[in-house]
């Protein structure tokens, strides 16, 4: 099972973890009421292929988006793309929507958006490998843990 796979490697990692569980949600808002949160720390997990057989994942808040030019400048490419839903499952293991860097079954590269570092209190939540099941883990920790690049590559959510 893919929530027990996240699950196990939180706990190899020494990381203080809450897993939530919860319904489906139709909004960002509703996911933060449901996971106790703030929205903007709702963190989506987004594969990204560099190149051939070349992923990694970046770690987003829940209000703001990529910026495709600012994350192709840090890593220095012309061209990224998001793999298909079946493409992004065999590469992690899970299915859009649960995806974590967590127990991955290929550790990735991580790259966090700078929003995400900065505050040694923040709690930040995130897929844990299952629908509606949910990991809040100390945002600072878990960006160490994961080896996460932390850069300025988002923007605000644009109405």
């Amino acid at each position: 099972m893919s929530e027990q796979r996240a699950t196990d490697a939180l706990e190899a990692s020494g990381l203080e973890f809450e897993i939530t569980r919860h319904g489906r949600v139709g909004s960002l808002a509703e996911a933060a009421a449901a996971r106790g949160v703030q929205p903007r720390d709702i963190i989506k997990t987004l594969v990204v292929r560099r190149g051939e057989g070349d992923f990694l994942f970046v770690l987003v808040p829940g209000d703001r988006e990529i910026s495709w030019p600012k994350l192709r400048a840090l890593l220095g490419v012309n061209r990224l793309s998001m793999p298909d839903k079946e493409v992004a499952k065999q590469v992690t293991g899970y299915e859009r929507g649960t995806i974590t860097p967590f127990g991955s079954t290929t550790a990735w590269p991580v790259i966090a958006d700078g929003d995400l570092s900065g505050d040694p209190g923040r709690r930040i939540s995130l897929g844990a490998g299952a629908h509606g099941v949910a990991v809040t883990v100390p945002a600072e920790a878990a960006l160490a843990d994961l080896g996460a690049q932390v850069a300025d590559i988002t923007e605000p959510l644009r109405d």
